[in-house]
């Protein structure tokens, strides 16, 4: 395998951004002098073949960086992130290898932080099946679809990183209760003294009425809401998930659901998000999960506006050009 160098040069300047960027991004950079190759209907396997030459590569989900993928890439400085993830990315092995990881999860933070307010707010007031019902041109039934106010409810966040703080500013003036758990975080931020912390996840599960979760996706958090953890919860117990689907199995959810423990759900992720390869088991699963008049759906994009599209291409922006600027400095 041919030896490259690492640092950011005028002959080592090339990257591949491998799905839809803001255009911003592709013109700074290029400003800048890097080479951009931009290809967003890029495959995995493409990838691999002709990643040996690049500094670096910006990615969002389709592309797993991991240890083959690497392991071809022997010029890469560094990986951007379109998003916070980095499940997709084998971080122990590229950091050995001297590679940079940037990620921008504060660029779409309050994108998530408006959608899973959104997706609450449409729960309590049946907004979903009330506006079908107008639009069947039956006669109303105005009783059917008599929602409930958050005001006076306690929410509970586990997870206070960029969504998780983001979510709760937007409660702020709701007249809730708003609780948080962060297994890494003992401290409010300044700007959050409303928020309480709760010194464990049990004692948040107990008091809330509505648990959303921001928690990234690791060893730990995979099947984070198990059969243990639900049953703290108070019976009918809305859930919100906007981070990843494997936080809480599929089968948990919908038995909780189906048994009344779990009062709703507002689900913008799911355990498994490649339609085409479910089992037989898991699209029964989805069907009764679907079929629920107290789940609300969205298709992974939480963090998907015109602003956060934005955002996220101006933080990996800086983040590159920090870098860049950093290795001229040190070349001399």
């Amino acid at each position: 395998m041919a030896v490259h160098s690492r640092a950011l040069s005028g002959k080592n300047n090339r990257v591949l951004i491998t799905d839809d960027v803001h255009p911003l991004l592709i013109e700074r950079l290029r400003n800048r002098g890097f080479r951009v190759d931009y290809r967003p209907a890029i495959s995995l396997a493409q990838v691999r073949n002709i990643i040996g030459p690049y500094a670096g590569i910006i990615i969002n989900s389709k592309i797993r960086m991991d240890r083959p993928m690497l392991d071809s890439a022997p010029a890469l400085r560094f990986i951007g992130r379109l998003g916070s993830g980095m499940e997709i990315i084998d971080t122990v092995y590229a950091r050995r290898l001297g590679i940079k990881l940037f990620r921008a999860p504060q660029g779409n933070s309050n994108a998530v932080g408006e959608h899973a307010l959104g997706m609450l707010l449409a729960l309590a007031d049946k907004l979903i099946p009330a506006d079908r019902h107008v639009k069947s041109l039956k006669p109303w039934n105005r009783e059917a679809y008599r929602g409930f106010e958050l005001k006076g409810k306690t929410i509970g966040i586990i997870g206070l990183g960029h969504t998780g703080r983001s979510f709760a500013r937007k409660l702020q003036g709701f007249g809730v209760k708003v609780l948080a758990y962060d297994k890494y975080k003992q401290r409010i931020p300044k700007a959050l003294r409303f928020v309480t912390m709760t010194p464990d996840v049990e004692t948040l599960l107990r008091r809330s009425d509505v648990v959303s979760f921001h928690l990234p996706l690791t060893s730990e958090t995979i099947g984070y809401l198990d059969a243990g953890k639900l049953a703290y919860c108070k019976d009918g117990v809305i859930l919100i998930n906007t981070s990843r689907g494997k936080l809480i199995p599929t089968e948990l959810l919908v038995a909780g659901l189906e048994s009344g423990k779990i009062g709703g759900a507002c689900l913008d992720v799911f355990e498994n998000e490649k339609v085409g390869t479910y089992t037989r088991r898991e699209r029964q699963l989805y069907r009764r999960l679907f079929d629920s008049t107290h789940v609300i759906t969205s298709p992974h994009v939480a963090g998907w506006t015109v602003e956060s599209k934005r955002k996220l291409a101006e933080v990996l922006l800086r983040q590159v050009l920090r870098l860049a600027d950093k290795d001229e400095m040190e070349a001399g």
